[in-house]
């Protein structure tokens, strides 16, 4: 993969929200999209078709997250359940599924750049030493795990989600900031940022686009 561009426009969770998500991409700058394409909102193919169009025009990227891991998953036949992933495949257009399942199974985990890391849900050191893997053929291993779905418990909420830690954001490198989405942090509807102990920190940017709340990204640039 390419060293990212300096000056970036980083997107959270879109989960469908297409108009917003048109929005954000009208920009000089390259877009990170942290993932979590599709499911939930009003429009995944129209998302979609708006990050397709940013990769073809060499105007940004996605990272793999955990809804866009299971449509794909879906796409090339593994038996995956959930409202939210059948709703999606009743509502993508069959000129679209085999180009989807080809650009979400060459979507990068995690990011590392110059002070900044990208990734999806959580994060783990090991990543600092290898490249985020291929797309696997069945469960994913533990780092990707960690990528995709943050740190859990393996408990659940009252609300019936997996119940996330963030001690992950501890291990943040000094001087590093963590771009992630997933987890739905914020109180306020911005961006909520988060100190790790180790001198990094974390900014989570998923406002619940598609799901009640709003689509939020930064500008940043690298040094």
């Amino acid at each position: 993969m390419k060293p990212l561009p300096p000056c970036l426009r980083v997107v959270g969770d879109v989960h469908g929200d297409s108009r917003a998500f048109a929005i954000a991409a009208e920009t000089d700058r390259f877009i990170v999209q942290l993932g979590d394409l599709v499911d939930d909102g009003p429009d995944t193919p129209g998302a979609l078709a708006v990050m397709f169009r940013l990769i073809d025009e060499g105007r940004g990227l996605f990272l793999l997250g955990n809804h866009d891991f299971k449509l794909a998953r879906a796409l090339r036949g593994d038996k995956v359940h959930g409202p939210g992933v059948a709703r999606t495949l009743a509502e993508l257009p069959a000129s679209m599924r085999a180009h989807t399942l080809e650009v979400i199974s060459q979507a990068p985990a995690w990011i590392i750049a110059p002070a900044a890391i990208f990734i999806h849900g959580g994060f783990h050191p090991g990543m600092l030493g290898q490249p985020p893997p291929p797309f696997p053929p069945g469960r994913p291993g533990p780092l990707l795990a960690r990528a995709l779905y943050g740190q859990t418990t393996g408990r659940v909420t009252g609300a019936g989600k997996p119940e996330r830690l963030l001690r992950w954001v501890d291990d943040i490198p000094p001087g590093i900031t963590l771009y992630c989405g997933h987890d739905q942090r914020s109180t306020d509807g911005r961006p909520y940022i988060r100190a790790g102990r180790a001198g990094g920190r974390a900014v989570f940017l998923d406002t619940g686009a598609g799901k009640g709340g709003h689509l939020s990204w930064m500008d940043i640039d690298l040094p």
